[in-house]
């Protein structure tokens, strides 16, 4: 079966922004221009079809990344969009990075009335990592207080000074009516129900200066990114709109530069020129470079074109549960072609996978295919061992492409069953939920037997477990939030392990010694074997190593795991006949435990990137309360006619803050949380954590 689009005609893009800045409505404003759906819908009332989800219509907000594919004509010719719409809460941020390592264009979404908001920066930043080429929306430009100066300076102050505008705004605020293109120097206005009948017009008078003084500016932008264009703009030639939009087109893709259009979704203004630019300067699968893997024979790094004649290779980015189809397994093809009913090797885990379906996703609803292309974001059903970031290729050219790392949660509740059915029936939740989620984590606590759920944040635990009581009919008691404490190491140190038991019979004999010494923050575990001339026999190392790393889970001042350290092993001795695997794990878990009681070991807690954002009345009320919480000011500065505060403040003092927020600013304080990193704890609060750890 031939390709239906060419991929010069495919774009795969994503939808981020900051919550609340109008990326599902964006996603759902294309869908209908683009004929897709022929309703638009809003979040508040649960109507819009890429939020599909329960948990999303109840909070008007998005949850899951949903996909989804719409077609648009240009003069060029007709083009196939494959969208991904993300999450805007940071408690999902694992959504918006998975999508983005797949994905070959973003359009990132603003609210005009607030600037750069500390999401924003984020999921720009996540971007800036894979290198994904962006055009920025700045929607609601009808807002009070929207101001085109005062957005252009957040953008180039917090995120880039390479960001262009392509348009202008026609009036401000309540009066905002169209907006100017700079490139073809026309004015365009919106007109029905949607916004459907596009008017070409003359630009007003009144701003026929400032669209001069702008396409001057952008010219010279553009002009700088290509020698030809530039040769001909310092010769006095005057640019054509196409050689314009070709040398933009081409800084774009290369991320040098970032176009800025304007819009009102609620207006119903600016929707079309966004999909044209989309398909304008947004990248096709074949304008990328090669994407990068190694070969799980040799480990050497080998790389894959863009088309369908090289091997297949995918990236399996997310799980789904799906209650009709069972679990689905999205991937993107970067090379070669899939048919439906072929075999395909898991270069991860090294087993062969049966594609019985290949389906192409509208949110919930599902479109059967005989055929996948290099290019293509599509899901198939009833992968057996594929989780996120496996790779899936041709068995005879093996590739193992690069994995998705993901941030480590920093919040746990407890959970238990109410009764035997709900034992198995959490069991089952948790395992396919974890599946789904590569930033949720379950474990047992070895020493009451509880079962111990872990996140992102307090709203990521709170959908997961109304997840598992609508999903799963689950019914059980859920403790309160607690913080991911860590432990780690600030001295070096050395111990000795002995295990020795004599029972009559063969005994059991391990003995190592170890060295400890802190690594880095964010490094990690590393264990070094320096055992010379078999003075421990080969065959038992890996036994030690394992007994270091089951003690790591258990750290020594509160129980708490052990991270950022570097382990040596460097002597022992052996019994010709008691020694075993067994007794060397106990022996390494053994010295593990002495050394690190002799290293200085403290505890660590999880730090919070703060942002506050308050009428000016409130401010000191609120710095107080943040100064009160252990919190650290790093700035202040002012964003319309609201004080912003950024602030780093402990996790564990911030439980119940929107409530304390509410109150102090009678409900006109807003704040958006992150994880930003791990620091030791003052002493005081260590104590009071070990002694709520032993009661």
């Amino acid at each position: 079966m031939p390709r239906q689009y060419p991929a010069e005609h495919t774009r795969d893009i994503g939808i981020i922004a900051h919550i609340s800045a109008g990326k599902t409505t964006t996603s759902t404003c294309i869908l209908y221009h683009t004929g897709k759906v022929h309703k638009i819908g809003t979040l508040e009332k649960g109507t819009t079809p890429l939020d599909w989800m329960v948990q999303s219509q109840e909070r008007a907000m998005t949850i899951m990344a949903a996909a989804t594919t719409c077609y648009w004509k240009t003069e060029e010719g007709d083009y196939q969009i494959n969208i991904i719409d993300t999450p805007g809460h940071i408690d999902f941020t694992a959504e918006v990075q998975r999508s983005l390592r797949v994905l070959d264009g973003a359009v990132v979404v603003f609210d005009g009335g607030a600037g750069v908001q500390s999401q924003s920066e984020t999921v720009w930043h996540q971007a800036d990592q894979f290198k994904v080429p962006r055009i920025c929306f700045i929607n609601k430009m009808d807002k009070v207080g929207a101001d085109l100066e005062i957005n252009l300076d957040s953008i180039w102050k917090r995120l880039t000074p390479n960001a262009i505008p392509i348009q202008l705004p026609i009036g401000k605020e309540g009066q905002f009516s169209g907006v100017i293109d700079l490139l073809k120097m026309k004015a365009f206005k919106f007109e029905g129900t949607e916004g459907e009948i596009i008017k070409e017009e003359e630009i007003p008078e009144d701003m026929k200066e400032e669209a001069q003084k702008w396409r001057k500016k952008i010219m010279e932008k553009i002009a700088a990114e290509d020698h030809g264009l530039l040769e001909k703009y310092l010769g006095g030639e005057e640019l054509s709109a196409e050689e314009l939009r070709k040398g933009l087109r081409k800084a774009v893709i290369s991320c040098n530069l970032f176009p800025i259009l304007f819009g009102s979704l609620f207006k119903r203004i600016g929707v079309q020129p966004l999909i044209d630019a989309i398909i304008y300067y947004l990248p096709n699968p074949i304008e990328l470079p090669p994407i990068k893997g190694t070969d799980p024979k040799t480990g050497q790094e080998i790389e894959r074109k863009p088309e369908d004649s090289e091997p297949f290779s995918a990236l399996a980015f997310k799980i789904m549960t799906d209650p009709y189809v069972g679990t689905l397994t999205f991937f993107r093809v970067y090379s070669g072609c899939l048919k439906r009913g072929s075999y395909v090797l898991n270069s991860v885990t090294g087993e062969k996978e049966r594609i019985g379906r290949i389906l192409r996703m509208h949110a919930d609803e599902r479109q059967e295919l005989e055929e996948a292309f290099a290019g293509d974001i599509l899901a198939t059903v009833g992968l057996k061992n594929t989780s996120t970031g496996n790779t899936l290729c041709d068995e005879n050219n093996p590739i193992i492409l690069e994995k998705i790392i993901f941030p480590e949660p920093v919040i746990s509740i407890k959970i238990e069953p109410k009764t035997k059915a709900d034992q198995e029936k959490m069991g089952t939740a948790l395992k396919k939920l974890a599946e789904e989620d590569p930033t949720f984590k379950i474990k047992s606590d070895m020493e009451t037997g509880e079962t111990i759920i872990s996140g992102m944040g307090e709203l990521h635990l709170e959908i997961i477990t109304d997840r598992m009581k609508r999903e799963f009919s689950f019914e059980g008691n859920v403790g309160r939030p607690q913080v991911a404490y860590k432990e780690t190491i600030k001295e070096e140190s050395e111990a000795e392990g002995k295990y020795i038991r004599q029972s009559g019979g063969r005994g059991q004999y391990g003995h190592v010694w170890l060295k400890i010494e802190p690594k880095e923050k964010g490094k990690g575990f590393e264990f070094i074997n320096e055992i010379k001339g078999g003075t421990i026999p080969q065959e038992f190392i890996p036994a030690v190593e394992k007994g270091v790393k089951e003690a790591l889970d258990k750290g020594v001042v509160a129980g708490y795991p052990l991270v950022d350290i570097s382990v040596t092993l460097y002597d022992g001795s052996f019994h010709e006949v008691d020694s075993s695997e067994m007794a060397f794990k106990i022996a390494g878990s053994m010295a593990l435990q002495s050394a690190v009681k002799k290293a200085k070991p403290i505890i660590l807690e999880p730090i919070m990137k703060l942002e506050v954002v308050v009428p000016e009345e409130f401010f000191g009320e609120v710095i107080g309360d943040l100064s009160s919480r252990r919190g650290r000011i790093e700035e202040t500065k002012d964003r319309l006619q609201m004080k912003v505060i950024d602030a780093k403040v402990p996790l564990a003092e911030m439980f119940g803050y929107a409530t304390s927020v509410r109150s102090l600013t009678e409900g006109r304080g807003i704040f958006t949380m992150e994880f930003s990193n791990y620091e030791e704890v003052p002493q005081s609060v260590s104590q009071e954590i070990v002694e709520g750890k032993r009661k």
